[in-house]
């Protein structure tokens, strides 16, 4: 007679590379640097999370050229564990969700203002440079402000610009709001992303949809979105700690649903849109120490 005794077995969390420069979707992502047979950084954020494990880490190379992509952790492989929770390490990096603006889609308007009607309608940004201009909102008519050179208006699913004087909008690397959402989390659970830009997106830049619990998004510059630069809906749990969030369109912070958001040591410039923006949800604040105060609120 023989005794067999099953035990769970459990798998150790390990890193996996992302670099998208040198990188290769067809590599392993085991190593930082590309070595023979096959072995080396995978090139896309993507492409980590589908090959990543529950409670990896996924480790992410600034290499100084924005990472245009969108992705969403789902389900328990891009899930963690109290103690071991799945991560992504972005060292700096950009996650860009813009598409350039043809030089060739611009239409004269009139004066020294000029118009392009963009895919996606519903909320946008416009970059210079990859960094967002600075946009203008509706006149008390609700018409075209004033536009001065290097400023921008979404009116009618068109957006409007005013060049510098003897400049032409196709003279500039302009990029527009292009993908829908940065980051994405459904029905997933212990997960950290830290130390990471998200900009460029037509929606959002992070998307906790719903059922995400124990998300932790620390250290994050959410910019340039077209709705929100963080958005909690459904049920989910989400803590935002020592992240700067501005330049977004309706929104710097959104919630909804039976949400639970916890914002910590945070800023959230308002000079856009509202700080928080709260349809249903719960916001606790806690704001940034202050020095001058002993360290405390």
């Amino acid at each position: 007679l023989f005794a067999f005794s099953i035990v769970p077995t459990v798998g150790f969390a390990r890193d996996v590379y992302v670099n998208n420069q040198i990188g290769d979707d067809r590599a392993t992502g085991r190593y930082e640097q590309p070595r023979f047979g096959g072995e080396g950084p995978v090139s896309s954020l993507g492409r980590a999370l589908s090959i990543a494990n529950r409670g990896d880490r996924i480790v992410m190379a600034d290499t100084g050229v924005p990472y245009r992509e969108g992705v969403t952790l789902q389900a328990g492989r891009n899930s963690g564990e109290p103690d071991r929770p799945f991560v992504i390490e972005g060292n700096g990096a950009t996650l860009d969700g813009s598409e350039p603006v043809p030089p060739d889609a611009w239409e004269f308007w009139r004066g020294e203002v000029f118009r392009f009607q963009p895919r996606r309608f519903s909320h946008q940004q416009l970059f210079l440079d990859d960094r967002p201009l600075a946009r203008r909102t509706l006149d008390a008519n609700g018409g075209l402000p004033d536009l001065q050179p290097l400023e921008w208006c979404y009116i009618g699913r068109h957006i409007y610009f005013r060049p510098e004087p003897d400049r032409l909008p196709g003279s500039y690397e302009l990029t527009h709001a292009s993908l829908p959402v940065g980051i994405g989390f459904y029905e997933v659970h212990d997960v950290v992303v830290n130390g990471l830009t998200v900009q460029g997106f037509q929606l959002d830049g992070v998307n906790a949809h719903d059922s995400a619990f124990q998300i932790v998004l620390d250290d994050l510059v959410c910019r340039g979105n077209g709705r929100a630069g963080i958005s909690v809906g459904g049920a989910s749990r989400v803590t935002i700690r020592n992240c700067l969030v501005g330049n977004n369109g309706a929104a710097q912070v959104r919630t909804e649903g039976y949400s639970r958001t916890r914002i910590i040591d945070s800023n959230l410039l308002d000079n856009t849109a509202p700080a928080v923006v709260r349809d249903g949800g719960s916001v606790n604040i806690v704001p940034p120490a202050d020095p001058a105060n002993g360290g405390a609120p």
